[in-house]
C-alpha cells in the first residue's frame, strides 16, 4: 500500500526524480498510484481516530469552544462560530479571546449586532485589523435579521451563497461546528497538515492543489463528529503542526505523515509520480524544486514567494489643543466608507507620491490642515517628531509624524460655532479617552505613541522651565502665562508648554520654524 517500507506487497515504477536519487546514493521507497491520498477506509478511519483522541486531551479551553458545547439555540451557536471565524483570519488566537469577549457581551445575538452602528461595530473591531470583517460580519447580521427572520442559513452550500464575506472555509466551519453537517475544512493550518501528511509539494495556492485539499479534508472528516474533528485538524496545525520547529514527536498524525517519512528514511525521491513521467503530477514537488534536508518537514507546504509590498509614503499631523477642563483634545478625520481602513478615524493624512524636502512636506500638510480646520496653520507651526513604519497585508507604509498644538483652549461660542460650521462632517474633535474609544487604527495608535514620545524628547532637550521666575513672568488678560527670556518666550496654558525658540535674539521670532512644542502633564 501507499506509505509502505522496502519489502511491502506491492512496488512501483519508479520516476525520473526517483532514478536520480537512486544514483545519487539514496535508496527510494516503494510507492504507488495514490500516493497522495489515503490508501483504504481502515487507514482513514485510524487518522481520524489517533486525532480525535488527541484533541479530546490537548485541545485549547477557549470561549468560542465552550459556547458551542454550552448554547442549545443553534441560531445562537452559529452566531457564536460565525463571530469567532471571521476574527480568528489572519488574527492569532491569542489576539482574539479578549475581543471575542468583548464583542459577544455586547452583541450577544444576531439580533442585537443588526441593531449597532457601523461606527460602533468599527470601534469595537479597533487595533484588531482587517477591518472589512468587522464591516461585513455587521451586514450579514443585518441581512439574516432582514431577510431571512433572524434565523442563519444551515448548510455550507447557502451560509457562502446568502452572507458576506463568508467564504468556502468559513461557511464549512459554521455548518459543522455548530450545525454538525458533515463537510471538511481547508485554511492556512489544514493545508499544512494535509500537504505534510500527504506528501503535496505542488504550489499550495495553485488551483489543483486547492481542489485536492478540499476533497482530502472532505474525505477525512469524521461523520460522527465533523465539528470536532474539523478543529482538531486546525488545532493541530496552530499548535503541533506548526510552520516552524513542528513538533512531530508528539503529533498524532505522525504514522501517517509522508513528509516525517521522507525525513526519517531519508528518502532521496519526493513522491511516486502517478502520470508516470516526470514533472507531470500536479500535486508533486515540481521538477526544480529541490528537497532541503535542513527543513526535513517544512519543505511542506509550498508557496509562491510572495510580491513585495508596494512602498508608500504619508505625512501626517497630530493636532491638539487644551480643554476648558485642562486636559487635551485631538483631531480626527474620518476615512472614506471604502477601500483600505474604511470608516476609521485618523489623524490628518497627506499621500506623499514623490519624496520631498521637509520644508515642502510642512507645506503640503499645513495645506491640508487649513482645509479641515478652517483656520490658518503655516508651515512654521508644524514640527516633525519622527516616522512610523507600519506594514499591512499589502502596503510598506511609512507615516512622517508631525505635531500641531492650538495654544488657545475653545470657549462656548467657538465650540458651539463648530457644531453648526465644522469644515467637514467627517472630522471630530476627541479627548484622550474619546482617542482610545474611537475606531482608530493600529498604525494611528503608532502615530500618536510616536507623536508623544517626540514631545518628551524635546521636553528632555529643553528643561527651561527651570528657569521661571516671577521677574520674567507675565499673565495675560485671557489668562495665558507668558514666560520671557533673552532670546525665547515660553506661553503656558493649561498642561502645555509652547515654546518659540527665536534665534535672532531681537524679539520678533524670526526662528519659530525651530519652534519645540512640549507637553508637561497633559
Amino acid at each position: 500500500g501507499a506509505g509502505r517500507r522496502p519489502g511491502g506487497r506491492r512496488r512501483t515504477r519508479s520516476n525520473g526524480r526517483e532514478a536520480r536519487g537512486r544514483a545519487a546514493g539514496g535508496s527510494a521507497p516503494p510507492l504507488e498510484v495514490g500516493y497522495h491520498s489515503f490508501k483504504d477506509v481502515a487507514e482513514i478511519h485510524s487518522f481520524r481516530t489517533s486525532l480525535l483522541s488527541w484533541y479530546d486531551k490537548s485541545k485549547r479551553d477557549l470561549p468560542w469552544r465552550r459556547l458551542v458545547t454550552t448554547v442549545s439555540d443553534l441560531n445562537k451557536r452559529a452566531y457564536s462560530v460565525w463571530v469567532s471565524e471571521i476574527m480568528l483570519q489572519q488574527t492569532q488566537v491569542a489576539t482574539v479571546i479578549d475581543y471575542y469577549n468583548k464583542w459577544m457581551q455586547r452583541w450577544s445575538t444576531l439580533q442585537d449586532l443588526s441593531k449597532a452602528t457601523l461606527e460602533e461595530v468599527n470601534e469595537m473591531w479597533s487595533g484588531l485589523g482587517y477591518y472589512s470583517r468587522g464591516r461585513r460580519l455587521h451586514e450579514g447580521a443585518q441581512k439574516v435579521v432582514s431577510e431571512f427572520k433572524g434565523e442563519m442559513p444551515k448548510s455550507a452550500e447557502e451560509l457562502q451563497k446568502l452572507l458576506p464575506g463568508v467564504g468556502r472555509y468559513t461557511a464549512g466551519a459554521v455548518a459543522s461546528i455548530a450545525f454538525g453537517q458533515v463537510t471538511g475544512v481547508v485554511d492556512g493550518n489544514v493545508i499544512r497538515v494535509l500537504s505534510r501528511t500527504r506528501g503535496i509539494g505542488a504550489d499550495s495556492t495553485s488551483p489543483a492543489v486547492t481542489e485536492a485539499l478540499w476533497l482530502l479534508a472532505n474525505t477525512l472528516v469524521d461523520p460522527a463528529r465533523p465539528g470536532d474533528f474539523n478543529q482538531a485538524m486546525m488545532e493541530l496545525g496552530a499548535t503541533v503542526c506548526t510552520p516552524k520547529a513542528p513538533l512531530c514527536p508528539e503529533c498524532p498524525a505522525q504514522p501517517h505523515c509522508r513528509a516525517y517519512r521522507r525525513v526519517v528514511l531519508n528518502h532521496s525521491c519526493i513522491c511516486f509520480n502517478p502520470a508516470g513521467s516526470a514533472g507531470s503530477c500536479s500535486l508533486c514537488f515540481p521538477a526544480s524544486q529541490c528537497w532541503d534536508g535542513s527543513l526535513g518537514v517544512m519543505n511542506f507546504p509550498r508557496k509562491p514567494v510572495k510580491k513585495p509590498p508596494r512602498v508608500e509614503r504619508t505625512l501626517t499631523c497630530v493636532v491638539e489643543r487644551p480643554t476648558n477642563a485642562g486636559g487635551l483634545e485631538y483631531f480626527l478625520v474620518q476615512r472614506p466608507s471604502s477601500g483600505l481602513l474604511a470608516g476609521m478615524w485618523e489623524f490628518p493624512c497627506a499621500f506623499l507620491e514623490t519624496e520631498v524636502s521637509e520644508k515642502e512636506q510642512k507645506q503640503i500638510l499645513s495645506d491640508r490642515l487649513n482645509s479641515l480646520l478652517g483656520r490658518s496653520t503655516t508651515p512654521a507651526d508644524l514640527q516633525h517628531v519622527g516616522e512610523v513604519v507600519h506594514i499591512f497585508s499589502h502596503i510598506h507604509q511609512t507615516y512622517r509624524v508631525y505635531i500641531h498644538f492650538l495654544s488657545e483652549e475653545p470657549d462656548a461660542a467657538a465650540v458651539k460655532k463648530e457644531a453648526t460650521e465644522t469644515p467637514s462632517s467627517s472630522s471630530r474633535w476627541v479627548t484622550k479617552d474619546g482617542l482610545h474609544q474611537s475606531a482608530v487604527s493600529t498604525a494611528m495608535k503608532k502615530v500618536r505613541r510616536e507623536g508623544k514620545q517626540g514631545t518628551q524628547r524635546d521636553q528632555a532637550a529643553y528643561p527651561c522651565a527651570n528657569f521661571i521666575t516671577s521677574s520674567n513672568r507675565h499673565k495675560s488678560s485671557i489668562g495665558c502665562w507668558s514666560i520671557r527670556f533673552e532670546n525665547f518666550t515660553i506661553n503656558l496654558k493649561g498642561p502645555s508648554l509652547l515654546i518659540l525658540c527665536d534665534h535672532t535674539g531681537q524679539g520678533n521670532f524670526q526662528g519659530r520654524e525651530c519652534c519645540s512644542l512640549l507637553h508637561c502633564g497633559g
